[in-house]
């Protein structure tokens, strides 16, 4: 449920969201305020445009050294967060065979477990076993 609080001024309503968002800015949108930006030559003129565009000097700081570097590349948005890595097809097949050799392992404890269990009930019943070296 969004949540919004509303003030009743002069006409004008005020929305508050509740879980803020960060702007994004298209290349096209850059470049519009850095042409304009720059025809600004009057005293207040350059603050009057940020305001009404609602952005800050630093965003035409980071602008400015975008455009320097590349234009259309620089000036798209980024994405946010890690990049993905690659994935390597023998870090797969690696924890394939790790899980696979865990999984006998634990079988082969259980068997051992299984056949020290027949040695100590055929002690306290008095049945003989017969011995490994017997049966080859």
């Amino acid at each position: 449920m969004k949540s919004v609080f509303s003030l009743s001024t002069g006409g004008s309503a005020t929305e508050v969201s509740e879980k803020a968002r960060r702007r994004r800015f298209t290349a096209e949108y850059k470049r519009r305020i850095l042409r304009e930006a720059e025809t600004c030559t009057e005293r207040g003129a350059l603050g009057a445009l940020l305001r009404r565009e609602g952005l800050y000097s630093s965003h035409l700081t980071t602008w400015r050294a975008q455009v320097g570097s590349t234009e259309l590349e620089a000036l798209a948005p980024k994405r946010r967060g890690p990049q993905p890595k690659p994935v390597n097809p023998l870090s797969r097949e690696l924890a394939e065979t790790s899980r696979e050799l865990a999984k006998w392992k634990k079988r082969a404890a259980r068997a051992e477990a299984l056949v020290e269990l027949q040695k100590k009930v055929s002690q306290i019943l008095g049945i003989a076993l017969p011995s490994s070296e017997e049966d080859s």
